[in-house]
This record gives structure tokens, C-alpha cells and sequence, in this order.
């Protein structure tokens, strides 16, 4: 975990999130730093976006970054965690722009989600495996 949490923090700068539309069309966008939490790699969103409803309805998806030389796959299930408190604070701590951009305590929509069941797989620009993770 700790490695595929270096991945996407250090070495890029975006990652992005692929999901299932109800249509049953896949959806990518990009997503921000992750924050790691209690041995648990979080992302946050808002739920009012449809990535949060897309989630809910199907939590498989596949998180990909590319750090200009290799990249990673992440297959996981995203888990809704926006009850607890400590990880958003956590997150409001760690992103000067959080609380500005709406992301406090008292925010039902503060989504924030864990990566849970994850099979990463690091590759370079050829396809070759260099790393695989599960946690």
C-alpha cells in the first residue's frame, strides 16, 4: 500500500477514476492527491457530483496515474468513510484549499472514500510489470 500511496502522491500529480454510468457507459475524470489515513489510502469528493452517485452504485473501479515514465492500475473498491470525522479533518488539515472549496466538518456532502480490495500494478511506457500490490 505504502508504495502504490507514493505513486500517486509524489510521483503524479493527478490521478484518474474510472467508473460506470448507469447507462453502463465507463466515465473517467481526474481526481486530486489522495490523503493516507489510518493505513488507508482516501480520496474525497463531493456527493452532489455524479462520480459519488456512479460510486454508490458500483464502488469497482479503476484508478489510473502516469509519473512520465511508468504508470499504475489500481482495480479497488472505493468504500464511503464520510461519517468519520478524524479522516476529514485529516483531509482539511493536509489541503490548505479544502475548507475554502467547501470541504468542513459540517458539509453532507464532504464525501470521502477509501481504497479497499486493490490489486496495483506499476508498468512501464512498454506494458512490462514492474510492481503489483494487493491490499
Amino acid at each position: 500500500m505504502k508504495e502504490t500511496f507514493e505513486f500517486l502522491k509524489i510521483k503524479t500529480q493527478v490521478n484518474y477514476v474510472a467508473t460506470v454510468t448507469e447507462e453502463g457507459l465507463p466515465s473517467l475524470r481526474p481526481f486530486g492527491d489522495p490523503v493516507l489515513f489510518n493505513d488507508k489510502i482516501y480520496v474525497l469528493t463531493n456527493k452532489q457530483k455524479n462520480v459519488s452517485k456512479q460510486i454508490a452504485q458500483n464502488n469497482h473501479v479503476c484508478i489510473v496515474a502516469y509519473d512520465e515514465e511508468n504508470w499504475i492500475r489500481i482495480n479497488c473498491e472505493l468504500i464511503d468513510d464520510s461519517n468519520n470525522m478524524e479522516v476529514k479533518q485529516a483531509i482539511i488539515n493536509e489541503f490548505d484549499w479544502a475548507e475554502e472549496a467547501g470541504y468542513t466538518l459540517d458539509n453532507p456532502d464532504f464525501q470521502t472514500l477509501y481504497i479497499k480490495n486493490a490489486n496495483a500494478t506499476i508498468l512501464d511506457s512498454d506494458g512490462n510489470i514492474l510492481d503489483s500490490y494487493n491490499f
